[in-house]
Formats: C-alpha cells, structure tokens, sequence
C-alpha cells in the first residue's frame, strides 16, 4: 500500500479538502430573472448534486454598485463566489473590472484555462472572454460570461473537481470569513441595513425571511456561519431594495418570481458618494 506521506502534494490536498464547502451564486443580467437565469439555475443544480451548500443566490443588474455590493455580502459568508454575465467587451460589461478592484490575490490560471477549452470549442473567439478569477480575503471569486455553454465549459472543465482542493488552500493558507472591508464603513452599514430594511417589509419566501441569518456550519463545512446582519431604521431607508436583488437563503425558493424594480442601494449610495473619498 503507498504510503501517503509519499503521495503527490496535489493529491493529498484533495484528499484533505472538505465535501462541503459555501458556495453563493451571482448572475449579473439586464434582462434575466430567476425564472429565466438558465445559467445561475444550472449552477445551482450542478451544486447540489456535488455535495455543496449555495448559501446565496441573486441576480442583479449591470450596474457596477449593484455587483459590488452584492459582492461584499457574498464574500462574508461564502468560500467561493461564482458570477456568470458581465465579462465582454460591450460598455454594459462592467463586471470584470468590479472583480479586479476587490480582488487581492489574482489566480490567472482560471482565465486561462477557461480560454484554452473554449477555443477547442469557439476558435479564436475565445479571446473575446474576460473571464477571472482570484481571492478576496478569505474567499475565491470567479466570474464566467452569461452563457449556458461558457458556464458548462468552466464547471465542467475546471471547477467541479477543484472546488474543495481551493477551499482547502484558502483555509490553509488564509483566515476564512475574516474579511477586510472592501467597501467604506458607510457603504457597508448601508448594503447591510438595505437587505434588513427589505426583510422588515413582509416579503418572505417559503416561511424565511429574505434577510441574511446566522445558520450553523454543517459537519465538513468550509466557512463558519454568517452574523446576523442589524436591523434597519426607517428613517434612514425609507426605500426597499429592488425585490430582484434580495438575498435568498432558502434553495428551495430560488425559482420564486421575484418583479424588478428601480432605485435601492445604489441609488442611495451614489448620494453619499461626496461624503466618502473611498466610495
């Protein structure tokens, strides 16, 4: 029998790596919804047949505040954030560069990769995909374009079999769940007081509140549960964050209709952009 000391690193890393790990999903679109976010859903599905927890799910729009918002909560309570939309080269592609500005740590090897199989598939349109990756803190981000093949091509070809053996590497080498501000405190308070504000309102899903909960870590789980996010006062936001942006925490719920709307979060931050240079 080979001893397993004497086993390649590689291997005994995936050996170690956890079954489990927190993964939240974000699909950045102008026109999809839950019900037709065919890409998100098929995340979602390939995930849970691997064993994972989505502890997230939302889609949101084009809108780099909307993105990096979303981006900040996830990273808190997820070891790997998958997005799918916002990688090309039109001007409404703005999800890459919200990426890089959070990202500490590149892991050029995803893009890479991504555009070494897609050109066995597309040709030389591969190099027309921005897609990244890299850590933020103690978690993973890696952003893929909006279509169901480029999605499949990524899962399939790359992340499935690696999901654990990053997690493991991220615990490994990081402090998971501990992540430095990425956003001012105000921007902070505020994306945490828009989702509480929106889970006073009355909407739940399946008999759960849409705000984020604390939940205990499963047994083999990769990311210690979230804090509870405060309540929100309404005279500070007086406003509901767009229904299509709330988080969603029941998986049973994700294909729940959920209407667009306009305003929220990032309107309100752009008003107070004045008052903090690091907005």
């Amino acid at each position: 029998m080979t001893d397993p000391s004497q086993q390649p690193a590689s291997k005994q890393h995936r050996a170690a790596a956890p079954r489990n790990v927190r993964v939240a999903v974000l699909t950045i679109s102008d026109t999809r919804t839950p019900e037709t976010d065919t890409s998100g859903q098929y995340l979602l599905a390939e995930l849970k047949v691997a064993g994972h927890s989505v502890v997230h799910y939302r889609v949101v729009r084009d809108d780099a505040l909307d993105i990096r918002t979303a981006l900040v909560l996830f990273v808190r309570e997820a070891t790997v954030v998958l997005t799918t939309g916002g990688t090309g080269l039109t001007g409404r592609d703005v999800t890459v560069p919200v990426v890089e500005s959070m990202i500490t740590k590149p892991i050029p090897g995803f893009g890479e990769l991504f555009r070494m199989l897609s050109y066995r598939e597309v040709g030389g349109a591969a190099m027309l995909s921005r897609a990244l990756g890299g850590l933020c803190r103690g978690s993973a981000i890696f952003a893929m374009p909006g279509s169901l093949n480029a999605v499949k091509t990524a899962w399939e070809g790359i992340l499935k079999n690696e999901i654990g053996h990053l997690a493991f590497e991220i615990e490994r080498h990081g402090q998971p769940g501990v992540v430095a501000p990425v956003l001012s405190p105000l921007a902070q308070s505020l994306a945490a007081q828009s989702l509480a504000a929106q889970s006073t309102s009355g909407q739940a899903i399946s008999g759960q509140s849409t705000s984020a909960k604390s939940t205990p870590v499963q047994s083999g789980a990769s990311h210690p549960a979230p804090a509870q996010i405060p309540a929100a006062s309404p005279s500070v936001l007086p406003e509901q964050t767009p229904p299509h942006t709330a988080v969603v925490t029941d998986a049973a719920a994700l294909a729940q209709p959920q209407a667009r709307g306009t305003g929220g979060f990032a309107a309100r931050l752009g008003r107070h952009k004045k008052n903090d240079p690091r907005l």
